[in-house]
C-alpha cells in the first residue's frame, strides 16, 4: 500500500524550485511535440478521407497523379472506383471498398480528436504549474537578496 505525501511547493528551496520548473518544461514541450504530432495525423487522415470523394464513377478512367512521396507524383488512370489500398501503418496496406476506407478514416480521426481533447487540459495545467513555480521562485529571489541588501544597510 503506497501512501502519497503532498508536498507545499512553497517550502521547497531554490534549487528544488529550478528543479521543478526544468522538469516542468521538458513535460510541457513533451506534450506540445505530442499535440503536433497528433494534429498532423489528423489532418493526414482527414485529407485521406477527402481525397476519397474524388473516387467516383464519373472520374473513371480519368487521369490522375498518384502520390509516391510526399512530393513526387507520376501520371496514372483511376482504373477501380470500388476499391482502394489503405495504409493501416507500419507499412501494411489492406484493399478496402471506398466506403469502408471513408468509415475508417472518420475512426481514425474521431480517435485522435477524443485523444487531442484529453491532452489539452494537461498541457494547460503544467503551464499553470509552471507560472505558479515562477512567481515563487521570483518571490524567493527576492526575499533572498532583500536578505542579503537588509544586514548591509544595517552596517552603514
Amino acid at each position: 500500500m503506497s501512501t502519497q505525501r503532498q508536498v507545499d511547493i512553497s517550502t521547497l528551496p531554490l534549487p528544488q524550485l529550478n528543479q521543478l520548473s526544468q522538469q516542468l518544461d521538458q513535460e510541457i514541450e513533451f506534450l506540445t511535440l505530442s499535440l503536433n504530432q497528433l494534429k498532423v495525423a489528423q489532418t493526414k487522415f482527414s485529407e485521406s478521407q477527402e481525397c476519397l470523394s474524388q473516387v467516383t464513377k464519373q472520374n473513371l478512367d480519368n487521369d490522375i497523379l498518384v502520390p509516391l512521396t510526399g512530393s513526387m507524383y507520376v501520371p496514372g488512370k483511376l482504373s477501380n472506383v470500388e476499391e482502394c489500398l489503405v495504409d493501416i501503418g507500419t507499412g501494411y496496406y489492406i484493399e478496402m471498398t471506398v466506403d469502408s476506407s471513408k468509415k475508417f478514416f472518420k475512426r481514425k480521426v474521431d480517435y485522435i480528436t477524443k485523444q487531442i481533447e484529453k491532452m489539452q487540459p494537461l498541457l494547460q495545467d503544467k503551464y499553470r504549474m509552471k507560472q505558479v513555480v515562477m512567481e515563487l521562485l521570483q518571490m524567493k529571489v527576492q526575499a533572498q537578496l532583500a536578505a542579503q541588501q537588509a544586514p548591509s544597510t544595517v552596517n552603514s
